[in-house]
């Protein structure tokens, strides 16, 4: 099922499958406007193989989450399934997927990582690169892009930037020295000082370092309603959808929280909590504080984090986990009963 409300599409499903379709140029906006063809000609150094049947411009970037027309899809695991569209460009560097893929426009080419950022960088201007430029007006103690769109019953108290693209609902309430970018603030949300919403993620290759090689991140961050934000957290936008902060929960301080996150209805986090890129948070978690959470990983709903706690593996509904690494409580407390009858071995 889909609902659409002011140019957003909400597709509505299993809450891991929450899905949020924005308009990424008015945050990122376009550098480059190329064909398949200019594409393929860009890539000569990089490109082993290539099929082009349709030759139409390119305009965005797809996921396996979320595939566009008029889009380039960067394909280098296997997906269960792919709608073959006709103005989707596959790029791989998977000789398996570039042969079985049934789609009439792909290219096989070699080093992904730096294909991906070199193409981006190409298409996309964002705020990691010198071409970036916002325009601001400074209203009542604060800088607020003329591309950003606020409602008028939000407060945005002192020393404040609100960047391009950003949207502020209703009843919102930004304390001082806040940073919003690349964002989307649902009604009435509180984020409190010295936060930062929609900053870069943390896209590396280990084999090609710096800050001249780091990944484009051109997706954003949606917070939903009635949400805290504590202050001095830190919410990175998605790699090229976005990071999720669910309805209704509640964010204590010193909290970070890494690109394509998505956190469910209801989720409680104590203070200097750190969740890895990519994790996938149930709804009515409760997560104490210093916990950490190692990236990719699904956490079910109705699940209960004990503080100090490192959750490296998936975990199911209902669980209530300890301990590094994190296991079920009880399991954890016959183990420190054991230690101290025992000693450690």
């Amino acid at each position: 099922m889909k609902i659409k409300i002011e140019g957003l599409i909400f597709q509505l499903g299993l809450h891991f499958d929450l899905m949020i379709d924005f308009d990424r140029t008015k945050f990122f906006p376009l550098k480059n406007i190329f064909n398949c063809n200019d594409i393929k000609i860009l890539l000569k150094d990089y490109l082993i193989d290539a099929n082009i049947k349709s030759n139409f411009e390119i305009l965005d970037i797809s996921s396996s989450n979320n595939i566009k027309n008029n889009s380039i899809f960067f394909l280098f695991k296997e997906v269960s399934s792919f709608d073959n569209s006709d103005s989707v460009l596959v790029i791989t560097c998977n000789t398996k997927i570039y042969h079985s893929i049934k789609v009439k426009n792909k290219l096989l080419i070699n080093n992904e990582n730096e294909v991906y950022n070199f193409i981006l960088n190409k298409i996309f201007i964002h705020d990691d690169s010198l071409e970036y430029k916002d325009h601001f007006e400074f209203k009542n103690g604060s800088y607020i892009s003329k591309f950003s769109k606020i409602d008028d019953s939000a407060i945005i108290r002192e020393n404040c930037i609100i960047g391009r693209g950003v949207m502020i609902g209703k009843n919102v309430i930004v304390k001082n020295n806040t940073v919003i970018k690349n964002a989307i603030v649902s009604d009435n949300v509180i984020i409190c000082e010295n936060s930062t919403i929609g900053s870069t993620g943390f896209g590396f290759d280990l084999k090609n370092m710096g800050s001249v090689n780091i990944a484009p991140q051109i997706g954003i961050v949606f917070i939903g309603k009635n949400v805290l934000v504590g202050s001095n957290c830190s919410i990175d936008r998605g790699k090229i959808d976005h990071t999720i902060i669910g309805d209704n929960s509640m964010l204590d301080n010193l909290i970070h929280i890494a690109h394509n996150v998505v956190l469910g209805k209801n989720t409680c986090i104590a203070a200097q909590t750190g969740i890895s890129g990519s994790v996938t948070i149930g709804d009515n978690v409760i997560i104490g504080g210093q916990v950490g959470f190692a990236g990719h990983i699904k956490i079910g709903k109705n699940v209960i984090v004990a503080a100090k706690s490192g959750v490296t593996k998936n975990i199911k509904d209902n669980s209530v986990i300890a301990g590094f690494p994190a296991i079920d409580i009880k399991e954890w407390k016959k183990n420190i009963i054991n230690q101290k009858k025992y000693g450690h071995k």
